[in-house]
């Protein structure tokens, strides 16, 4: 497997400048910053910022089914449900609804990422609850989503097939040969950058979330799905050691 720098490297992707608005290079992640059980009422809770964008995740469960025609007979049903703070966007300062159609699009997408993951078969007829609210926002919602939510259910002690990793690359038009940009900001999101959303399984390297925003080149595709893989490895190591760190202080 290539290094992150061989990669860009052999791929000759950089821009002449090397750097982006933001002032990371091409290749670089946003800074994490993730710490579990943040709260005591839930059964597991997570706190992560990927850069500027900051999100709260809590899972109550395996619990009763709220309405009996949520009941699935041989497995847990999963409900995800997401706000956006009212503060989050100092450029829109209104608050969301629940019901609003592309938080029940993050919503759907984090569902169907853990649908295969998590291990349903054993709490049949059971439901599990898990609430995510962005409390900043700088694009990468989806991703951000997901990874708060497997630091949350780890924390929860709901078992898993592995961790669930999630990034955003995407590929911009502006320079002469194109250049593939990795954990894209809301600047860059909203420059008409075709932008990819990959979830991971680290360890088996299995992906269980693609989904695309707006049109990408498929000779584009391997290389920007390439480096997403990459990316997510590095978070999987990020989120890793976080729970390493907090079981160890547990046991002490």
């Amino acid at each position: 497997m290539l290094s992150r720098s061989n990669y860009f490297a052999n791929n000759r992707i950089f821009r002449t400048t090397g750097l982006r608005q933001d002032g990371r290079r091409a290749n670089e992640l946003r800074k994490i910053k993730c710490k579990p059980s943040v709260l005591s009422q839930a059964d597991g809770s997570a706190y992560i910022e990927q850069g500027n964008t900051k999100c709260l995740a809590a899972v109550y469960g395996p619990r009763e089914t709220r309405q009996k025609a949520q009941i699935i007979h041989n497995k847990a049903n999963i409900n995800v449900e997401i706000g956006l703070a009212p503060f989050s966007m100092p450029q829109e300062r209104r608050k969301r609804s629940k019901s609003d159609r592309r938080l029940l699009e993050i919503a759907s997408a984090v569902k169907q990422t853990f649908e295969p993951v998590i291990m349903t078969s054993l709490f049949a007829r059971s439901q599990i609850d898990i609430y995510l609210q962005i409390l900043q926002f700088d694009g990468g919602t989806i991703q951000i989503c997901i990874n708060a939510a497997t630091l949350a259910l780890i924390d929860a002690g709901i078992p898993m097939q592995e961790y669930v990793c999630a990034l955003s690359p995407g590929e911009t038009r502006k320079s002469k040969y194109g250049t593939i940009f990795d954990n894209l900001n809301n600047a860059e999101e909203m420059a008409d950058t075709p932008e990819l959303t990959v979830a991971l399984l680290p360890k088996s390297g299995k992906f269980t979330l693609l989904q695309m925003d707006s049109r990408l080149h498929v000779d584009k595709l391997e290389p920007v799905m390439n480096l997403a893989a990459l990316g997510c490895k590095d978070i999987y190591k990020t989120l890793d050691e976080t729970v390493r760190e907090y079981v160890k202080d547990l046991l002490h």
